[in-house]
């Protein structure tokens, strides 16, 4: 079977440029928070999926739209964008379609995402699922925690800072605010 041609573009963000990568049926095959700067992301693009070539992102204008949005002021969803999630192994899958319906604004920990999952005690392998997603913040493993709402581990650029600071974009604080933050 032939591979899909695949394209990606850079999209400007409030947390620095991401990028979105699709096929010619414009399911997102990946994406990607910030790397420090255009040039790093279209270089670990590049790295993911060597073949992809960058294009205007009008096929995925409406994700870039709603993506761009969400990392702006917290506000809308990206559950609507089409995933192309066949690349992605059975377990995982099933962990980012749980993941993908945590409204924004909300968090669940990784013990809750493996009971949903019918998997109690799974804790640590849906977030080594987490640490593997290909769709951040489509998939949004910054709204999955560890016990307690401890931030965890977040393998994007930044690490727990970046997470945070998403969660905090969403509404949610998991520190009380102080007067300097409002």
């Amino acid at each position: 079977m032939a591979q899909d041609r695949l394209e990606f573009a850079v999209v400007p963000t409030a947390i620095g440029e991401c990028a979105l990568v699709w096929n010619e049926r414009s399911e997102i095959v990946g994406s990607a928070l910030p790397h420090g700067g255009p040039e790093q992301v279209r270089r670990a693009v590049h790295g993911w999926y060597p073949s992809a070539v960058e294009a205007p992102p009008s096929p995925v204008e409406g994700a870039a739209a709603a993506l761009t949005r969400l990392l702006a002021d917290g506000v809308g969803t990206l559950a609507e964008i089409p995933l192309d999630m066949s690349a992605v192994p059975d377990f995982d899958r099933r962990v980012y379609e749980i993941v993908r319906a945590i409204p924004p604004g909300e968090t669940r920990t990784y013990g809750e995402v493996a009971t949903e999952l019918g998997a109690p005690g799974a804790a640590q392998a849906v977030g080594q699922a987490m640490g593997r997603n290909p769709f951040p913040p489509i998939v949004p493993c910054h709204r999955v925690l560890a016990a307690g709402r401890r931030v965890g581990g977040f393998s994007a650029r930044g690490g727990p800072r970046t997470k945070v600071r998403m969660l905090e974009t969403e509404g949610v604080y998991l520190e009380q605010p102080t007067l300097f933050d409002l």
